[in-house]
């Protein structure tokens, strides 16, 4: 399989290990640069076999190429929209609204949300926010030419909870090829690894709705138990300091060859 790889990804500072473990597995690929407002992937390549691999934005724009395969899983499956009528209350975020980033919203004293980005994963980090740091976060958003947040960009709005511990999941072929930690509360005590339970956990996930031939699921331990944070297009998912990138590579180039 040929491996086409966005250069230009500035935010991500792991980003650089895809090209080591192609280079160790000896997979051929290719480099692009994608401007931010890019209307096409500039590349040419009589192959085929095309993964792509790099921000939100190539992920999209090689859905032009349909006969790429497999090209790239923006998109549709990924969609909370879609996703949630399988997964449910395993969901951390269950209950959802969706509005513009530009409308004003209802709060009660000192409470908090949890906003993220809706159908443009990257636009910006969901976190939770205050009444006053939302405010000030749209206007400084709104106010930045730079970036690709306008007042009609969608935002998903749920109730803020605690999480004890979170992981970044990898998927290909309905096998978890890589499993890893990326954030701990102050009060819950380190793993090395995954545990059996949450891994137990994704794997019933997964025989409930698998959404994509490779995907990236996000899940967290509450104090109810185990959740799935969100659900992420494997073509445009960052790595963590212990993702085992080469791993990944590996399955995906069997998998889909």
């Amino acid at each position: 399989m040929y491996f086409l790889i966005q250069a230009n990804v500035y935010l991500e500072p792991d980003h650089y290990k895809i090209f080591d473990a192609l280079e160790e597995l000896n997979i051929d690929y290719g480099v692009v640069n994608i401007p931010p407002n890019a209307e096409k992937i500039d590349f040419e390549t009589q192959r085929k076999d095309v993964f792509v691999y790099g921000s939100v934005t190539i992920a999209r724009l090689a859905k032009q190429n349909p006969d790429w395969f497999p090209g790239s899983f923006y998109g549709g499956n990924h969609l909370y929209e879609v996703y949630s009528k399988y997964y449910g209350e395993n969901l951390l975020n269950h209950k959802v609204s969706v509005h513009k980033i530009s409308e004003d919203l209802s709060w009660k004293k000192d409470e908090t949300k949890f906003i993220k980005p809706y159908n443009e994963a990257k636009i910006f980090t969901g976190r939770v926010f205050n009444e006053i740091e939302w405010k000030d976060f749209v206007f400084e958003a709104l106010e930045n030419q730079s970036n690709r947040i306008t007042e009609e960009s969608l935002v998903q709005i749920s109730e803020a909870k605690r999480t004890l511990k979170e992981a970044r999941l990898w998927i290909v072929g309905g096998q978890i090829i890589d499993a890893g930690y990326y954030k701990f509360n102050e009060n819950a005590p380190f793993e090395e690894n995954v545990s059996e339970e949450g891994l137990s956990f994704a794997n019933k996930m997964i025989q409930i709705y698998s959404l994509e031939k490779a995907f990236v699921m996000d899940i967290c331990q509450t104090d109810d138990g185990w959740k799935i944070v969100e659900i992420n297009c494997i073509n445009s998912s960052g790595f963590y300091p212990n993702t085992n990138v080469k791993s990944i590579i590996k399955a995906l180039n069997i998998y889909f060859s």
